[in-house]
């Protein structure tokens, strides 16, 4: 595969994955306020290990959810910074 092709799929990948996992936090928040079934945590953290650390910050800020909570307050920056350094790694080899 062409690297350029490659690169144009992992960085819509990283588009979709991020967008969802905003969403996801956004809908969490609002089923915490309803009372109603909850995303589970692992689920939450889990698209962000799958490529939407980004997604996650945004949605943690913008719709104020899960601040509290340490394993998201340090987990998902941590998870964005472990995956920057993959990148960067990769990107040197």
């Amino acid at each position: 595969m062409d690297s350029q092709v490659f690169l144009h799929i992992v960085l819509i990948y990283l588009a979709v994955i991020n967008v969802v996992t905003f969403f996801m936090y956004g809908i969490d928040k609002w089923k915490a306020k309803r009372s109603k079934w909850r995303i589970r945590e692992v689920a939450l953290l889990g698209l962000a290990v799958l490529g939407g650390s980004v997604g996650a910050l945004l949605g943690m800020k913008v719709w104020h959810h899960k601040t509290m909570h340490k394993k998201f307050k340090y987990g998902v920056p941590l998870i964005l910074l472990a995956q920057i350094a993959l990148m960067l790694w990769m990107n040197s080899n």
